[in-house]
């Protein structure tokens, strides 16, 4: 007998997944990369918040739209098969499989070790570490690395044994990873106002060297913005998996977007009243922390960030964990009669998850050694917590495209406006991440004498590793399950 998905997850856990995926690591270490391309500008700092947050709504509503419709296996997968093809799905799901989540997902577990590492020098400072780097006031030596690669096996393995545990821990970090943004937003304003650091920090906005600025510089912090705002389509993959999901995912996809663009814009506001915009662009949004609730008080916020990041960790090695099973089930890829199987026990793709895990560990490797340490791949050296948003964005284009010339049963603004609207923000963030990464020398490859263009040698990597799935693709009939 065939073993099927089961309807395990309701629109609670739907919204949390978008919320818990999309707030974790990036909004806590990208607010300081984005003071950092910004100059200390808030008012562009805020903007670039609100672009990336647009993009990523107007996205998420004409996806919406889609859910509505499709219902099958993998949400953004149904979407490409039915509106462009079987052939174009393929490719979407091999990049998801192979780039998009464990990329995603191997940055987020190193960014859990690193405030796992902060969280113990703050509370023991006679910590000494083996190796000690730091980078904007930031730990990254191989501690890091080596912590967030326990979390990372361990939420692969909390995932395929235990699901339902992973469902809950997703709710449950969601809940929890709002404290400190909450407080932050609520608390860091009326410090701010209240002793002048607020209004002094905009005013630095309009200081000589800070208020003048050019196009990279806001659409480098669009960037660094979109990356925290990622993982939102993450939530596509349950859409099998979701009772009453032609109902609930475009609920889930709007309501859950909307609300991490509002907590992002007030937590940002919030850190930069903590304390003078310089101070926070050298140690990170941890000063205004401790000078907002102490330092006892500062040191537990790390818990809660910690946590923030393993939700999000969770949520996509969710995601990840699917990757393969999305294309077997559809009897193409790599031996899908292999990652198409579903334990009876767990009800969960165990060998899709492997293989998921493995190419995590693969990208986090690349991470650290690409842009942590001195540059291990000379040339190929580029940034793979955000220079993939340039295809995922270029892979949504058709899919509009072509939902406007064929799904005519909806009307002209679901039909024509929402989907124009979605292009126009997919064409603005890859034009951004182009401009911003592309138009200059890797950073940390400059600094050791090295020049090359990232988005080069990102795309070519990319073709590579699209060729590879060229050779594995089947095109058979589809096996839906």
């Amino acid at each position: 007998m065939e073993v099927k998905l089961e309807k395990k997850y309701g629109l609670l856990t739907a919204i949390a997944m978008i919320v818990g995926i999309v707030i974790g690591s990036g909004v806590f270490f990208k607010t300081q990369s984005i003071l950092i391309n910004t100059n200390g500008n808030l008012y562009m700092g805020i903007l670039a918040w609100i672009l990336g947050g647009l993009v990523m709504l107007s996205c998420a509503f004409a996806f919406s739209n889609m859910a509505s419709r499709y219902q099958k296996v993998n949400g953004l997968l149904d979407y490409s098969e039915s509106i462009v093809g079987k052939k174009y799905a393929y490719y979407v799901g091999w990049f998801m499989a192979t780039i998009y989540y464990p990329s995603f997902a191997g940055v987020v577990a190193w960014a859990a070790g690193r405030f796992t590492v902060e969280f113990i020098k703050a509370a023991n400072p006679e910590f000494v570490l083996a190796v000690s780097i730091e980078d904007g006031g930031a730990l990254i030596g191989p501690e890091c690395i080596a912590i967030g690669a326990f979390y990372l096996v361990l939420f692969f393995v909390v995932n395929v044994i235990s699901p339902k545990i992973a469902g809950r821990f997703q709710v449950s970090a969601t809940v929890i990873k709002l404290i400190p943004l909450l407080l932050m937003s609520v608390f860091g304003i009326i410090y701010g106002l209240s002793n002048g650091v607020t209004v002094d920090n905009f005013k630095y906005s309009f200081s000589t060297n800070h208020y003048m600025q050019d196009a990279n510089h806001l659409l480098g912090a669009v960037v660094s913005a979109a990356f925290a705002y990622e993982g939102w389509i993450v939530v596509t993959t349950i859409n099998a998996e979701l009772k009453n999901a032609k109902r609930n995912l475009p609920i889930a996809l709007v309501s859950g977007s909307l609300l991490v663009m509002l907590i992002y814009i007030f937590y940002y506001i919030g850190v930069c009243s903590g304390a003078p915009i310089d101070k926070i662009i050298k140690s990170g949004a941890m000063i205004s922390f401790s000078n907002i609730f102490g330092g006892v008080f500062g040191t537990i916020i790390y818990v809660f960030i910690i946590i923030s990041c393993l939700g999000t960790l969770n949520g996509v090695s969710f995601a990840a964990s699917r990757g393969m099973y999305s294309l077997a089930v559809r009897n193409e890829g790599p031996y899908p009669n292999i990652f198409g199987e579903i334990d009876k026990s767990t009800n969960m793709p165990s060998n899709s998850t492997y293989m998921g895990l493995l190419f995590s560990a693969i990208w986090m490797v690349y991470f650290y050694g690409a842009n942590l340490s001195t540059g291990w791949f000379g040339y190929f050296n580029f940034d793979n917590s955000e220079l993939p948003i340039i295809t995922i964005y270029a892979f949504y284009i058709p899919i509009f495209v072509l939902f406007m010339i064929k799904e005519k049963e909806f009307g002209f603004f679901k039909r024509i406006i929402t989907p124009i609207i979605a292009i126009c923000g997919c064409l603005f963030m890859i034009f951004a991440t182009i401009f911003s990464h592309g138009l200059q020398p890797y950073n940390r490859a400059k600094a050791y004498g090295k020049f090359d263009v990232p988005v080069l040698f990102y795309l070519v990597v990319f073709f590579v590793i699209m060729l590879i799935g060229a050779i594995f693709r089947k095109p058979k009939k589809d096996k839906y399950l």
